[in-house]
């Protein structure tokens, strides 16, 4: 089976319209996304940026599913979303891998549960992208044996074994060291490259945002809305060498501006954390311009 076949199926267009949702009752609540609209073309990689505390995680979660929105529609291919399903899978930045399994045994356990496949072809499968993700002689091993990055590589075959319409990623490489953390973004914008999925993809990491990107979308401060739209339109394959252009420092100074201005307008009412963005905007912008 060729790696290529088990990464193509079916890929869905998400469209988030005037979405709203808050917390609390109607004395005491509190507004954290605010008539949101976005869309996530359909196989294409989406990317979304935007203050610390902004409202990134809650837009996934309801995108997912797991919650549903006080106001707004957000909709797969035309199909309201009401609940979760396994055409929408979210990996997020906290490892779900099951401690007590094997990796070959994570990334069986989709298929086990949801029986679409038969045993030889689960197991083929999970085999193929084990080897897709450099994992193959680890199959054995348990999550705790593994690193940061072969972690993420096994959540990845886990969730694509499952060949989810659109798959949603909330800050899947946070807290990786430097050095792992480029070979995921590496490894993923490779996958990405031969397979055509829709990508719904959340970081603050603006390096980061523009590598993976086909379409970059900033979300303003809480509550979170739209801010701006990027096209980012730099050829596939694509690699690090991008950061190397003058399109690039033009397209990351213009992103930075827009971050700084709805990190910088959140500053007076804000946490530590609006703090720590600002200045780390400030100082990206001082290094961009120079």
């Amino acid at each position: 089976m060729s790696g290529s076949s088990i990464w193509k199926g079916a890929t869905a267009e998400v469209v988030v319209d005037s979405l709203y949702k808050s917390y609390g009752d109607e004395f005491n609540s509190k507004l954290v996304i605010e008539n949101c609209s976005l869309t996530a073309q359909k196989g294409r990689f989406t990317v979304l940026i935007g203050p610390s505390g902004c409202g990134k995680t809650t837009l996934v979660n309801l995108i997912a599913g797991y919650e549903r929105p006080t106001r707004g529609r957000i909709s797969v291919d035309g199909v309201e979303v009401r609940a979760p399903s396994s055409d929408r899978l979210a990996v997020f930045q906290e490892s779900a891998l099951f401690p007590w399994m094997s990796v070959f045994d994570n990334v069986m356990y989709g298929p086990s549960v949801q029986r679409k496949l038969s045993a030889v072809q689960a197991k083929e499968e999970s085999t193929a992208l084990l080897a897709r993700v450099g994992l193959l002689e680890f199959r054995d091993k348990y999550p705790n044996q593994l690193s940061g990055g072969m972690q993420r590589r096994a959540e990845l075959a886990r969730a694509l074994i499952n060949k989810p319409d659109v798959l949603l990623m909330d800050e899947p490489f946070r807290g990786l060291d430097a050095m792992t953390r480029q070979l995921m973004q590496e490894y993923l914008t490779h996958l990405f490259e031969t397979s055509a999925q829709t990508i719904l993809f959340v970081t603050s990491e603006i390096d980061e945002a523009i590598l993976l990107a086909d379409t970059l979308i900033v979300l303003s401060r809480a509550p979170a809305s739209t801010k701006a739209v990027f096209a980012v339109d730099f050829s596939r394959p694509r690699g690090i060498e991008i950061f190397k252009s003058a399109r690039y420092s033009d397209l990351k100074a213009e992103i930075l501006d827009t971050l700084f201005e709805e990190a910088a307008g959140a500053f007076s009412s804000a946490s530590r954390a609006y703090a720590e963005t600002v200045e780390g905007y400030a100082l990206q912008r001082s290094r961009t311009s120079s």
